[in-house]
């Protein structure tokens, strides 16, 4: 799927998402935002929360990554350990 063109108006020049989508474009562009920041994840990888927002700093502009971080969670796109300690990007029909 190319992010980038459907992406383009919440993204900079740079290809980091500038702006969270607004409540009114809540399911579509929302989801597509974080199925774009899910690609920048390695499947098979672990990560701790520092490392995860580390990567969600690199590709947002916007300075929140818990909100990001959770949204992957709560969409089922990354999964997490139970206490938070590690955290992995699901495998698609997961």
């Amino acid at each position: 799927m190319d992010y980038v063109i459907q992406l383009q108006h919440y993204l900079d020049h740079q290809g980091r998402l500038k702006e969270w989508p607004s409540r009114r474009n809540r399911g579509r562009f929302q989801q597509l935002a974080l199925e774009y920041l899910a690609t920048r994840f390695e499947p098979g990888t672990l990560y701790n929360e520092g490392e995860v927002n580390a990567l969600l700093n690199q590709h947002h502009t916007f300075g929140d990554p818990a909100l990001l971080r959770r949204e992957l969670f709560e969409r089922r796109l990354v999964d997490r350990l139970p206490n938070g300690s590690a955290y992995w990007l699901r495998e698609a029909g997961s």
